[in-house]
């Protein structure tokens, strides 16, 4: 009895282990992982709309949309046509189009390509997470 008792503590202590460890080894699987795909930027209509995270869409504000990365994860947008790069926050969900990975606002865009391009080839690294 005694031993079955040991055996069973044994595996819960082993199961409570592993459950505490997977966010953790999750965050830094996310962490500096960079992902190439095209970027594009919400049309003017969604400007002060309610984004997914709760917040109202600002097109000036340092913010971006992505289908996979938690709200509050700050990430490098680096335009890979010339280098230029911006610092963003994940507040929304998107973008709904195949092949693009990240929706920006209108002004971080402009800050790394002219608008009239629409999309462009970039590069996600994830450098906070929350």
């Amino acid at each position: 009895m005694k031993l079955i008792k040991l055996v069973l503590l044994s595996m819960l202590l082993v199961i409570l282990n592993a459950c505490s460890a997977l966010p953790s080894n999750i965050n830094n699987q996310q962490r500096d992982v960079a992902e190439q795909g095209k970027a594009s930027f919400y049309a003017d209509k969604y400007h002060g709309r309610t984004t997914a995270s709760g917040e109202r869409f600002s097109q000036q504000a340092a913010t971006a949309a992505h289908l996979k990365l938690p709200f509050g994860t700050r990430v490098k947008v680096t335009n890979i046509a010339n280098n230029k790069s911006v610092v963003v926050r994940i507040n929304d969900r998107g973008p709904y189009i195949q092949g693009r990975i990240i929706d920006l606002s209108k002004a971080m865009f402009e800050k790394i390509a002219d608008s009239s391009a629409g999309v462009i080839d970039v590069s996600v690294t994830v450098i906070e997470n929350k």
